[in-house]
């Protein structure tokens, strides 16, 4: 996969050649030997902050055509370095399924929207992997530059249309994150996106405008309309998705119960009880834990 855009190209792939812990790259490189990988990748705010603590998160791409109805497949690990104990959430995908996925060729909406953040390639198979996952993440930022483009203002800076596209990507999904998620994601990856979107406009063939800090994004006549249309499309069906895959992620892996609650007090700061029965029926005691987030989010609300 190519978006024609060499400068883009190079880009991404400095960034994603950001060093790792050698605990990450161990924990990756085991992971990948299991699986028969073609790569690795790791994000995440342990990729930005180099902590070992809390649940590191991968994304592991394999050979092949073959898919799940609903993928990823979601796994939780755990492994040993010298003496600590590491913890992961793995996904696992076919490459040719993440690089459509990244394009915008499916319906989903999280591949390209996470991956336009940033990324370290952690592990590959041989050169042509690393070309591949390179091309892939160039075609997610066109993907997001595009519906960017679309969805801000006429005129703005670049943080204007990013948060524009977070905001509605965030509310397309299930997420137990708090509303404005998408200026925590410019904030804490300011040096990541400065100078990356008129790049990812230019690969998506649009004109950026860019005058100084300004852009206006010169979309061809009618394209605006088949974008958004194009966007309305996956909006509608992004919370049932992701919601469907929740459910199947809490029956794929030991400690889902324990991971689940590890996200919610860790982005709500609501601390979730878990009972043995709901360690071993996560599924049962979720319409509970929603129902207690609704009540810490609007006693949040009334700050109290």
């Amino acid at each position: 996969m190519s978006v024609g855009s060499p400068a883009l190209a190079e880009r991404i792939a400095a960034r994603l050649a950001t060093p790792v812990d050698p605990a990450v790259a161990a924990f990756a490189g085991a992971l990948a030997d299991a699986a028969c990988a073609r790569a690795v990748l790791f994000y995440g705010s342990n990729l930005r902050t180099g902590s070992l603590d809390g649940v590191l998160d991968f994304y592991i791409l394999r050979p092949g055509t073959g898919e799940a109805a609903i993928w990823p497949t979601v796994s939780y690990h755990e492994r040993d370095w010298q003496g600590t104990t590491l913890r992961a959430k793995v996904a696992t995908m076919a490459f040719a399924t993440f690089a459509r996925a990244c394009g915008g060729e499916t319906i989903d909406t999280t591949i390209w929207a996470r991956f336009v953040q940033p990324s370290a390639l952690v592990w590959t198979a041989d050169e042509a992997a690393r070309g591949e996952v390179i091309a892939a993440l160039a075609a997610a930022a066109a993907t997001a530059a595009r519906l960017a483009a679309a969805l801000g203002p006429a005129s703005g800076t670049a943080e204007d249309y990013w948060r524009a596209l977070f905001r509605a990507t965030y509310a397309a999904e299930f997420r137990v994150e708090r509303s404005g998620r998408e200026n925590d994601i410019l904030s804490v990856n300011a040096a990541h996106f400065a100078g990356l979107l008129p790049l990812a406009l230019e690969a998506a063939g649009i004109d950026p405008g860019l005058q100084g800090e300004t852009l206006t994004p010169r979309l061809a006549p009618g394209e605006k309309a088949r974008i958004l249309s194009w966007w309305a499309k996956r909006r509608r069906l992004g919370k049932p998705l992701n919601l469907v895959r929740l459910l199947k992620a809490s029956t794929t892996f030991e400690g889902a119960a324990r991971y689940a609650a590890w996200k919610i007090e860790r982005h709500t700061g609501m601390a979730v009880e878990l009972t043995p029965l709901a360690e071993r029926f996560p599924l049962l005691a979720a319409p509970g834990v929603l129902w207690d987030l609704g009540k810490h989010r609007r006693r949040q609300r009334r700050g109290g």
